[in-house]
């Protein structure tokens, strides 16, 4: 089989050989992917990504030897390269601590299924991308105060509001980076909807409360909002904020792409909320989200974006843009520093 130089080129570490054959058979069922090498463990996972310099690896966990997580740790030191985490649910809370040492998103062990295949093809191609030293190096800047350069918005929104925030890949180190730097007196409750695996929300919850002031939690129905509180969205079902400033879980659409919807949350906070709601997209694969912002302007709110240059992918924030319905742009490292004025924390 002939290779060209616009081939993705990934190198799979797992112990289990049924694994490593299932992603190979998914990988290689698109012509622009080829396998370059397998490892069963850390050890050799550092030394084939030496050897082999893969455009991209996925990465198991739990192994023998060495883990991934030290694997990952010393491959992003020592010759930085995509890495997408590919997991049971058991290893999900290790998994999370493996986004902090730069692995760039986690996915779980897949079934060869058509939307699994796809999905796992997608992250590959977008992930692939990623300048993983450029990344590293924009997204470890600290919160600086906020630029007064650009348009004019509103600031210190009066008590009442919310922040309503979407994500998908790339998603969980850049919400991480910006719920720790607010207090845990911080004026507005926020409510995130982040694409991800069903079973890995919990993780995900430990993941981010272990990293700020703030009190992280799973939105659980009928819940009140509380401020200095994060209500993270279940990927289990699709959330909404009542009128009453309460959770409201449903049934997922089954037309429903993206699990759990952005859309759906940020389009009732704009209902509910209208001016006092604080919408922010970051980075993600694809559009959703960009309806729910939408939404969010016209019903005079405020409208935040990452930027690219601090994205792990520019997709779902880049579409948000040029639809016209962001009215600031923001770096990660501004991010923090934008909420903290526009709702008047205190600190």
């Amino acid at each position: 089989m002939t290779h060209s130089r616009n081939n993705i080129r990934v190198l799979i570490v797992d112990d289990s050989a049924l694994v490593r054959d299932m992603i190979r058979a998914m990988l290689e069922s698109d012509p622009d992917i080829v396998v370059v090498g397998e490892a069963v463990n850390g050890v050799e996972a550092i030394a084939k990504a030496a050897s082999l310099k893969p455009d991209i690896i996925t990465m198991d966990i739990e192994m023998p030897v060495m883990g991934g997580l030290e694997a990952i740790g010393r491959i992003i030191d020592e010759q930085p390269v995509p890495i997408l985490v590919v997991t049971s649910l058991t290893g999900v809370r290790t998994a999370f601590a493996a986004m902090a040492k730069g692995a760039l998103d986690i996915i779980e062990k897949p079934d060869i299924t058509p939307e699994n295949i796809k999905i796992l093809i997608q992250k590959i191609r977008y992930l692939a991308k990623v300048d993983v030293s450029a990344h590293l190096q924009t997204t470890g800047r600290q919160s600086r105060p906020v630029s007064t350069c650009g348009a004019v918005i509103k600031k210190n929104f009066s008590k009442g509001g919310i922040v309503a925030v979407a994500a998908s890949t790339g998603g969980p180190q850049a919400i991480r980076t910006v719920l720790s730097h607010l207090s845990a007196t911080f004026p507005f409750p926020i409510a995130i909807s982040q694409h991800i695996c069903e079973g890995f929300t919990q993780g995900m919850v430990d993941w981010l409360n272990s990293g700020t002031p703030l009190t992280v939690v799973l939105a659980e129905h009928g819940a009140g909002l509380t401020p200095g509180h994060v209500y993270v969205n279940p990927a289990e079902y699709s959330m909404t904020i009542s009128p009453q400033g309460r959770i409201l879980l449903g049934d997922r659409d089954a037309v429903q792409i993206y699990r759990p919807s952005c859309n759906t949350l940020l389009s009732s906070v704009a209902a509910a909320y209208g001016k006092v709601a604080i919408g922010l997209i970051m980075s993600g694969m694809g559009d959703d989200g960009v309806t729910g912002m939408r939404a969010i302007k016209q019903a005079g709110g405020l409208t935040l974006a990452q930027d690219a240059a601090s994205s792990v992918v520019f997709g779902m924030n880049r579409v948000a843009i040029e639809c016209g319905c962001i009215d600031r742009v923001l770096s990660l490292g501004d991010i923090p520093a934008e909420l903290i004025q526009l709702t008047g924390d205190s600190r």
